[in-house]
């Protein structure tokens, strides 16, 4: 049975990701930043002084990749690492004040991706599209490890 990318959700899936990485890379490259470091930047701005693995688990990256992308924000100055009062063992990840100054222009960059991204569909379509890749998140993230 032959391999059809038209119909096949992961190869779209993924398809769709690179091309809002490539875009969204275009637009926070003059901010100093790289898609990589977006989703762990969210978590942050959302919630500062996470750790490591809850980092992991939020957005859903191998603790390696996340450890070389959390290396490079330190370097770049957009994070700073601490024990955590109760563990020792345990490292809470900061934001910068250089990183806190990034939020408003980086979250305007990813919704002007997103709003190029989804231009040509009617709101409803928008609506559902967010909806079913949801889902398709939910029933993925269920059978992790399966």
């Amino acid at each position: 049975m032959k391999f059809d990318k038209a119909t096949s959700a992961g190869y779209l899936a993924n398809h769709l990701a690179r091309l809002f990485a490539n875009g969204l890379a275009g637009r926070i490259r003059p901010l100093g930043l790289a898609p990589g470091q977006l989703p762990a930047l969210l978590e942050l701005w959302e919630t500062d002084g996470l750790s490591q693995r809850d980092l992991v688990e939020r957005i859903d990256v191998e603790q390696a990749t996340l450890a070389n992308t959390l290396a490079r924000m330190e370097r770049d100055g957009l994070i700073t690492r601490r024990p955590h009062p109760d563990d020792g063992r345990v490292q809470q990840i900061w934001l910068t004040d250089l990183a806190r100054s990034l939020e408003a222009l980086a979250t305007e960059a990813a919704h002007a991706q997103n709003r190029a991204a989804l231009e040509e569909m009617t709101q409803a379509e928008r609506t559902e599209l967010l909806r079913l890749m949801g889902l398709a998140i939910k029933s993925l993230r269920a059978r992790r490890g399966n």
